[in-house]
């Protein structure tokens, strides 16, 4: 999802496993179905297709049939679950030569991947959140999503309805219409700031493999299994940094830098002064769009901002130090990868809604459990 961390090449074959990954085998596919199940797929279902129709990054979706509705049934990989904590061990030297932090510092943020990925691995936590956010997203104009079926799913294999519709590469050549474009942003705009800033939890992983966009021109959400939850100690301070005032008053920026570590206790006032400065600007930049009414994403100028000074702060040693609290991790990924579909789709949007302002005034909600 992040365009400059790895080579254009890099970038393409990686993104393949976000819908389009090596399937399993149908004896692989059966065994897990008579493991969990007791039954074979076909003893369940009036109809399924051994060979799957999706794969992607720890499991693959069969088509099915029961009573007449049409079914969309996802198979995790055996082992997965398994295999994550093994294979952060193996990423973590990459991590120590991209980040250049202690193996303690380090930790702190692994700990948080390895969390939300073992999260994705259970499915019938995942089959409850889908109902929960679903059901909490659906007043959502231009989004959709299947009903779940939690007496057919079960540890590893989820069953919901069938979406037709594309991914978002297949629609964007079909040459879409400005119109339909916004309209699709504005869903995708509503669907994630309705969550931060209303469930103070959120989809995580907003990759386009978890989308289809459905015949009628919807965005269809098929992917519930990265929820981050926002705790009030992350949250107040870091979208407070949005407002304009407080990012325009030093006292109330740095008190929001400290209570996030962005700005550490034994820091020098040079130090102090070099972190308010460098956090001041990428917290700018990100709250571009949230400073206007409308912001056009397909600003190709903004995103060579973005990302320029994504590059310029990773080639800096002060940078190569831990900073920030762990939930920095899922909330960027959330919405600069937000930012990156929204400029993809060359879409407008109204970003006026569903803003910080009022959950900061109106005090906590609580997140979807």
């Amino acid at each position: 999802m992040d365009k400059n961390m790895l080579p254009r090449a890099y970038v393409n074959k990686f993104t393949q496993s976000q819908y389009n990954a090596p399937p399993l085998s149908g004896p692989l596919v059966v065994r897990t179905f008579t493991r969990h199940f007791g039954k074979s797929p076909e003893q369940i279902y009036d109809r399924f297709d051994i060979r799957s129709t999706h794969a992607a990054s720890i499991g693959q979706v069969h088509r099915a049939e029961l009573n007449g509705r049409q079914l969309a049934v996802k198979i995790q990989y055996p082992g997965v679950g398994d295999s994550i904590s093994s294979d952060l061990r193996l990423v973590k030297p990459f991590a120590f030569r991209l980040l250049g932090m202690s193996e303690k510092e380090l930790n702190v943020y692994m700990q948080e991947v390895e969390e939300r990925l073992l999260e994705e691995t259970d499915y019938e936590l995942e089959v409850r959140r889908s109902q929960e956010f679903s059901q909490a997203c659906s007043h959502l104009d231009h989004v959709v999503f299947p009903k779940y079926y939690p007496e057919l799913s079960g540890p590893r294999v989820i069953t919901m309805g069938w979406l037709e519709g594309l991914h978002l590469k297949e629609f964007l050549q079909t040459n879409p219409s400005q119109e339909v474009r916004d309209r699709l942003g504005q869903a995708l705009w509503d669907f994630y700031n309705f969550q931060q800033h209303e469930l103070r939890a959120v989809h995580a992983d907003p990759h386009p493999g978890n989308f289809l966009i459905t015949p009628e021109g919807n965005l269809g959400v098929i992917d519930f299994g990265c929820i981050k939850e926002l705790p009030d100690e992350f949250y107040r301070p870091f979208f407070s940094l949005i407002l304009s005032d407080v990012l325009q008053d030093r006292e109330k920026t740095l008190r929001a830098f400290r209570e996030l570590e962005m700005i550490l206790p034994q820091d020098s006032p040079a130090e102090i002064e070099f972190y308010y400065q460098a956090y001041r600007e990428m917290i700018g930049l990100f709250a571009r769009p949230y400073a206007t009414s409308e912001f056009d994403f397909s600003n190709a100028s903004f995103f060579e901002e973005l990302y320029g000074y994504g590059e310029r702060i990773s080639k800096m040693p002060e940078f190569k130090q831990a900073r920030g609290v762990k939930h920095f991790i899922y909330v960027n990924r959330t919405n600069f990868g937000l930012y990156t579909i929204l400029h993809d789709l060359k879409a407008k949007v109204r970003t006026d809604r569903y803003r910080p302002a009022a959950a900061l005034n109106n005090g906590s909600t609580s997140p979807v459990q």
